[in-house]
């Protein structure tokens, strides 16, 4: 896990072009500091229907979903059907210029909660330009 915080944290500076946290690692791992972030952080990953496969504890929260579910889920089910093929298109838009701001949407909680979320979105791409998935942040939502 530790190696995709630091893939988060990383391909978030190249490709946004500044730090997503500040954090000390001489007190804590780069993936403890995200899960403990003052923000929601998710990702998935490139799979023909991508799997999430990081949420820190906001994104669990939020979705009220424990670990085993919420990265077991294919991202799409966060967003209701309505709402997935805006998605799909911000996602590939994002994918095409390797990031997106102002990704507005409409998500829902496993209880059927719905909120309304203003995201940026980045690919994860490491060191050698390998594209390993997408991932998404977001500091306020408004239940709806």
């Amino acid at each position: 896990m530790e190696e995709h915080g630091r893939l988060l944290l990383e391909s978030y500076a190249r490709v946004v072009g500044k730090s997503l946290l500040e954090y000390d690692p001489e007190k804590q791992s780069a993936i403890e500091a995200l899960f403990h972030a003052p923000f929601v952080l998710l990702s998935h990953g490139t799979e023909a229907d991508p799997i999430l496969n990081f949420g820190n504890r906001q994104a669990l929260t939020l979705w009220e979903m424990d670990w085993q579910s919420f990265t077991s889920m294919p991202s799409r089910l966060t967003a209701e059907p309505m709402e997935r093929s805006e998605r799909d298109k911000l996602l590939a838009d994002a994918k095409r210029q390797g990031y997106a701001d102002d990704i507005r949407g409409i998500r829902i909680a496993s209880s059927g909660k719905r909120f309304e979320i203003v995201a940026l979105l980045w690919n994860l791409v490491d060191e050698e330009g390998t594209y390993n998935g997408q991932a998404a942040m977001f500091k306020e939502w408004q239940f709806v």
